[in-house]
């Protein structure tokens, strides 16, 4: 069993810049692939990236190339979401999850019904 615990969100003016963050708790940390998904009032929720066990493999999504950055430290649990030049369409609650396959697929790492644990949300709100 994987607990995951977002924090870093909040309300930033468009261009501005947030760091999210992702501590999971368990031993086998690096074996997860893991996930930001964002899910805005009223829409279903979308991927935004995602990083191997080891840090050597990346997605992202279209709509946040080049402005996001996802990274992770494995010494200490924890995966980051860097968002950078924000727009009010990021505007979201942001997802952190874990995928207990130990196998990148670039295809697989978008879906959100291949990850097996979620956290509780953290809220981003862009103004403009």
């Amino acid at each position: 069993q994987v607990q995951l615990v977002e924090s870093g969100g909040g309300l930033v003016q468009a261009g501005g810049s947030l760091r999210l963050s992702c501590a999971a708790s368990g031993q086998t940390f690096s074996t997860y692939v893991m996930g930001w998904f964002r899910q805005a009032p009223g829409t279903v929720r979308e991927f935004v990236a995602a990083i191997s066990g080891r840090g050597g493999n990346i997605n992202y999504a279209d709509s946040v190339k080049g402005r996001f950055t996802i990274s992770r430290d494995n010494a200490k649990n924890t995966v980051y979401l860097q968002m950078s030049s924000l727009r009010p369409e990021d505007t979201a609650v942001y997802y952190c999850a874990a995928d207990s396959a130990q196998y990148f697929i670039r295809a697989y790492s978008s879906l959100a019904e291949r990850y097996d644990y979620w956290g509780q949300g953290t809220h981003v709100t862009v103004s403009s």
